[in-house]
């Protein structure tokens, strides 16, 4: 069995939090600019920082259905498990594997999106960034309660997760600010 402390299940509670309500602020958009004609999503500010550009391209329905509705899904399961660690309630091990899994495939999914979206569609959707920047921290944390004890390759995994979040994110900025430097430079 394992279980979190407040320093690891609080962040991945409040983390998931901010998935969920990015991936249902983001459904809601979608349905409405699918049933309101005309309908001008809020994260909509500009060409650049664009979600009706994002949503209307083909790989925001992957598998037939919004992505959307799969953050919605995911994180729910996160918000639960979230608020069962915060009780201090423990699993086993192999529920923390499967959270490790499901994780893994999302941060992989959140690669993919990133490069769709700065080369493919050419715009950003703040909603979806800000599930970028929290799936990779709730990797993190649930690296570290499954691998924390480890011993070898496991061991300096866990140990150097934070560096490698903070590489991917560095890298992530690094080519937002490359394939839009033009809009950047502009803004500010």
């Amino acid at each position: 069995m394992i279980s979190a402390g407040p320093r690891s299940a609080w962040p991945l509670l409040l983390a998931a939090l901010l998935g969920w309500g990015a991936s249902i602020t983001l459904l809601v958009e979608k349905f409405k600019s699918l049933t309101e004609p005309g309908y001008k999503p809020m994260c909509t500010i500009d060409a650049t920082l664009s979600c009706t550009t994002v949503m209307q391209h083909k790989t925001a329905s992957l598998f037939g259905f919004p992505n959307p509705i799969i953050g919605v899904v995911g994180f729910s399961v996160f918000v639960t498990i979230g608020v069962l660690l915060v009780c201090g309630i423990s699993m086993p091990r192999w529920f923390f594997g499967g959270m490790w899994l499901g994780l893994l495939l999302g941060v992989a999914a959140i690669g993919w999106l990133v490069w769709d979206a700065t080369f493919q569609i050419h715009a950003l959707c703040p909603w979806c960034m800000v599930v970028w920047a929290v799936t990779p921290a709730m990797f993190a944390i649930v690296t570290g309660l499954l691998f924390g004890r480890s011993r070898g390759v496991a061991q300096i995994v866990a140990e150097w997760r934070w560096t490698l979040v903070a590489i991917a994110y560095a890298v992530i900025i690094l080519i937002v600010y490359i394939q839009f430097q033009s809009y950047w430079n502009d803004k500010f």
